[in-house]
């Protein structure tokens, strides 16, 4: 066995992986960066219209730390979450036939940013059994070439990721779209059987915690919504 080449195959391995996927990380934690100052414009511009018509309605910007951002806009939050980690498209993505990954495999390495539609309520009243969803991802190469996978606009207008680079403009058009969706997103009254039993617990701590779980599906699931389309 030779233990030397069997070393430089494991150094070459290491370097190559390591730094694509620092290169990865560096390139989502820029974006990212750019993506809240997107958010704060947007609600800031939103906040002061919507003063002038009814300051009831509290639309609000939150940098929650390095890995995320929220905002508010009246009775929803949309909360955007960098992942740590950089992610490889399974080979069973269609991705993988098209020349820009076959010429360059690396290319198939991405950062991802979650977006997630929950209820204000369920963050101001720290309602910790209420339910959030995930309405779509920004996948995000080094080369800065991006798809979104999500609900309705979200899933069919980004999903371009062999020609699509993003910006400060395409990142405005996600967050516009995430916000559209959200209130388009209606709270809906839970089926009578799902709610009829509940804990001694649960009534006694109501009025200060609201612990009675609500979601604005209840049951909902990401990959069977008829709204995803995959991108």
């Amino acid at each position: 066995m030779d233990h030397s080449k069997n070393q430089d195959l494991l150094f070459d391995l290491i370097k190559e992986k390591s730094v694509l996927k620092q290169d990865v990380f560096n390139n989502i934690i820029l974006n990212f960066k750019v993506l809240k100052n997107v958010l704060k414009e947007v609600g800031d511009d939103l906040k002061d219209r919507m003063a002038k018509v009814d300051d009831r309605v509290v639309i609000e910007y939150k940098d929650s730390g390095e890995f995320e951002a929220q905002l508010r806009v009246s009775g929803d939050l949309l909360v955007f979450q960098m992942h740590s980690n950089v992610f490889k498209f399974g080979m069973q993505n269609s991705l993988w036939k098209s020349s820009y990954l076959e010429d360059n495999p690396n290319r198939g390495y991405c950062g991802v940013i979650n977006i997630y539609n929950f209820l204000n309520d369920s963050f101001k009243y720290n309602r910790i059994n209420d339910l959030g969803y995930l309405i779509g991802r920004i996948f995000i190469n080094h080369e800065n070439h991006f798809m979104v996978q999500g609900k309705r606009q979200l899933g069919f207008l980004y999903n371009d990721f062999i020609n699509a680079t993003v910006d400060k403009d395409q990142l405005k058009s996600i967050v516009q779209s995430a916000i559209l969706y959200s209130l388009d997103f209606d709270l809906l009254v839970p089926s009578y059987d799902l709610v009829k039993e509940v804990s001694v617990d649960q009534v006694r701590l109501v009025s200060d915690t609201l612990k009675l779980r609500t979601g604005k599906r209840l049951g909902f699931v990401f990959e069977k919504n008829n709204d995803e389309v995959e991108g």
